[in-house]
């Protein structure tokens, strides 16, 4: 009889490990039930409580009683020198789910991110992160979405308010179940329409992204577009400029397009027509013209920064030629420097060619392209290289009004291999005594600061003044290299007198994402979960067999 029930135990003891190991695995299983309902079916219930008596008994089994099969006496379990193998085995256990709590705890609260996707879809470009934390006017977004909405787009409206800093707020509305509040926007119901409704003070602004998945640059223009004031420039035009409406290379219609996506409204301004400029004009804009302008319009534009108006002078390069082909005097006098206008503010235009032979674009040394700026927050911070074509060397005057101040925008950086070419024959060669040695500036700002004496003579505000002795670095076909973009809008917002940063939409991703419910995102933790559970129990087991039963 004592050998049976010695034998029955043995075989009870063989199996314990074994037993336990499938109680372990079915108790996470009824939690992981649970966790997917989020509530507690027939099913996850019975698991629970099935799996908890066993385990139980198992280890109340394993606590009292061990069968030692030399001696056949009972013995525990826990005997001091298994005390070393129980710590570790806690050990081991307690760190896992540390780690496991951590790691969760750190992923949810934790403002770190680390984005591996190809095109940082899941992270807002450094634009946009610069754009809305300064933002000082409150924004909301209201994304009217019929059904579950997309991962991506809360991950992109968290993302918002995350940068600003809770000065953006987000929501999501199914506009059918939530009819009464989504009426509230004055929209008709349609359940095929999708759109984010952005609101900032009494400005609203609505984008529609019911074809195409929104994006980060059409939702930051949005924004834009509602928290700040609009400004309004004025294109010079009658004198062969660079058109505003232009599409093709030599057009300036995408600079007008970020202007636009900036809050500034682009006009044009015949002032042989006009006979003034508009009072509304925060930044007259004259790009590159052929041929000279009017005593008349010079009066006036003259006239126009003295009382404190902005403007951006954009010169085009001086026409060259060859050796066997000598310039006409038409051909002289086009491209004109503007030096009427613009000795009175104490530069001067200059009929050369910058050059450099250190850093240039393509085969033309006649291209500089540079980083050498001029520190100026506004304009030059954080600026990669800008390029120009032909651009002409500015000097200042010494004769000039005390009370304006002058700096350099941007330079030549070489000393030795850049230079102001006179020469118009093409024949590029350092002539000293003729020719300015570098680094040579091609672009300056100008401002003159109000005084009592301005006030006195009408004057409103300060008078502030950019000139570029380049105006293809903005058009079509060059705006999208390297920083041009970025240059061209940081300028027209300083003369502005903003004092926020222009914003650059540059990011265009494929979205490739796979959306899944509140549901499914559980599903696919659990299973992340039991995979690894399932070979620790696996590992236990064995472990178990190997320390306690052989």
């Amino acid at each position: 009889m004592s050998k049976s029930i010695f034998s029955m135990r043995s075989s009870l003891l063989v199996l314990l490990p074994f037993f336990c190991g499938l109680s372990l695995f079915v108790l996470a299983l009824g939690v992981a039930l649970f966790y997917i309902e989020q509530e507690l079916s027939y099913l996850s219930t019975g698991l629970l409580i099935c799996s908890g008596m066993v385990l139980i008994i198992l280890l109340g089994m394993a606590i009292t009683y061990r069968f030692n099969t030399a001696n056949s006496r009972l013995v525990t379990i826990f005997e001091p020198k298994r005390w070393k193998k129980f710590a570790t085995v806690m050990m081991i256990t307690i760190a896992s789910v540390t780690f496991i709590g951590g790691s969760n705890y750190l992923a949810n609260s934790s403002t770190l991110r680390w984005d591996i996707t190809k095109d940082k879809q899941h992270t807002l470009s450094a634009n946009t992160v610069e754009f809305v934390s300064v933002l000082e006017r409150d924004v909301q977004l209201t994304a009217l979405y019929v059904g579950v909405p997309p991962k991506y787009l809360q991950d992109l409206f968290n993302e918002y308010e995350r940068a600003s800093g809770g000065v953006v707020t987000t929501e999501i509305i199914d506009p059918i179940e939530q009819v009464a509040y989504a009426a509230t926007f004055g929209n008709v119901i349609n359940s095929q329409e999708q759109k984010v409704i952005v609101q900032s003070g009494n400005n609203r602004k609505d984008v529609d992204f019911t074809q195409d998945s929104l994006s980060e640059e059409r939702l930051t223009n949005a924004i834009a577009s509602v928290s700040r004031a609009q400004k309004t420039v004025y294109f010079l035009t009658g004198h062969g400029e660079y058109s505003m409406e232009n599409e093709q290379n030599t057009g300036l219609s995408k600079f007008t397009q970020l202007l636009a996506a900036n809050n500034i409204l682009s006009k044009p301004l015949m002032l042989g027509i006009s006979q003034s400029i508009p009072d509304d004009s925060d930044v007259l804009i004259i790009a590159g013209p052929k041929n000279e302008l009017t005593e008349e319009e010079e009066s006036l534009i003259e006239g126009y920064l003295l009382k404190g108006g902005d403007a951006l002078f954009l010169i085009e390069h001086t026409v060259v030629t060859t050796p066997d082909k000598p310039l006409n005097a038409a051909q002289m006098r086009q491209n004109p420097d503007l030096n009427s206008l613009l000795n009175k503010w104490g530069l001067n235009v200059e009929s050369d060619i910058v050059v450099d032979l250190t850093s240039h674009v393509g085969d033309d040394v006649g291209s500089p392209a540079t980083k050498n700026y001029q520190k100026h927050k506004a304009i030059t911070e954080g600026l990669d290289y800008t390029f120009y074509v032909r651009p002409r060397s500015i000097n200042l005057l010494e004769n000039r009004r005390p009370n304006i101040k002058h700096a350099v925008i941007a330079s030549t950086a070489s000393t030795k291999n850049s230079w102001a070419e006179s020469d118009r024959n093409l024949e590029v060669k350092f002539d000293e005594g003729i020719d300015t040695a570098g680094p040579v500036p091609f672009s300056y700002v100008v401002i003159e600061e109000k005084d009592a004496q301005s006030i006195k003579q009408g004057k409103t505000s300060d008078t502030r003044l950019i000139v570029f002795t380049d105006a293809d670095f903005l058009t079509n076909v060059y705006i999208d290299q390297y920083s041009n973009a970025q240059m061209g809008l940081n300028i027209v917002n300083w003369l502005s007198e903003l004092d926020y940063k222009a914003f650059l939409g540059n990011k265009k991703i494929a979205v490739e994402r796979l959306d899944l419910t509140s549901k499914q995102k559980r599903q696919v933790i659990v299973i992340l979960f039991l995979l690894p559970f399932t070979f620790i129990i696996a590992g236990l087991i064995i472990w178990l067999r190997i320390r306690y039963i052989v």
